[in-house]
């Protein structure tokens, strides 16, 4: 067996290996976004008297005929977030972007773990995951191309926006949250980088080349 064929064979294993990855984040990715959303449907359609305007999202987790449906469906979304972007990591290598997914997951764990009955802690945790899950679809827009690139940085700019308007009306000010309500703004960040999930999470179970793009692009 010649050098050539050599490198060439141990070539091979390595972009299989990269294509395996990135399919394994996009399973993460895909299952994350769906199931949460079903779950946060559920829940909304379970509880009684739930106002879905004015509520909050987290409400869903203190309802006794609910609370195990959504807290649990957090948790999964934080331990998911985490794996889709260890395995997203082994194909682009950057540290700091695991940081990102690592820190989205924490606060989706933290916040299905501690209610939004058991204290200020909950809060802490919901608001790290509203803003580093839209966080990490500005820093995967660095990484992206075309259109998928453009959906990562709309979607985590109209959450991150959405932040800043729940901030605001938490702090006193609730005309700011207009005709959709607190529990419009919370889902105005939620919902666009959900979406943004399972389109990047389809597209990276897609066609090889398409998926080596996605994630190693110059920088």
């Amino acid at each position: 067996m010649t050098d050539f064929q050599t490198t060439e064979q141990a070539t091979d294993v390595v972009r299989e290996t990269a294509t395996g990855s990135r399919r394994l984040a996009g399973i993460a990715f895909v299952a994350l976004s769906a199931q949460f959303m079903t779950a946060i449907m559920l829940a909304a359609a379970m509880a009684p008297n739930y106002d879905f305007g004015g509520g909050a999202i987290s409400d869903l987790g203190v309802f006794s005929e609910t609370a195990l449906l959504f807290n649990t469906s957090l948790v999964v979304v934080g331990l998911l977030n985490v794996v889709g972007g260890y395995y997203l990591y082994r194909g682009h290598g950057r540290r700091w972007l695991l940081g990102i997914f690592a820190v989205a997951g924490l606060g989706a764990i933290g916040a299905g773990l501690v209610p939004l009955d058991a204290g200020d802690l909950h809060g802490l945790f919901a608001l790290l995951a509203f803003v580093f899950f839209n966080v990490q679809a500005l820093a995967m827009a660095t990484r992206l191309d075309g259109a998928m690139r453009v959906l990562a940085a709309l979607a985590g700019l109209v959450g991150l926006v959405f932040v800043v308007v729940m901030v605001i009306g938490d702090s006193g000010n609730t005309a700011v949250f207009g005709p959709i309500g607190h529990g419009g703004a919370e889902r105005m960040i939620v919902y666009p980088v959900m979406i943004w999930l399972i389109a990047f999470g389809g597209s990276l179970l897609g066609t090889d080349d398409a998926a080596a793009t996605t994630v190693e692009g110059s920088d």
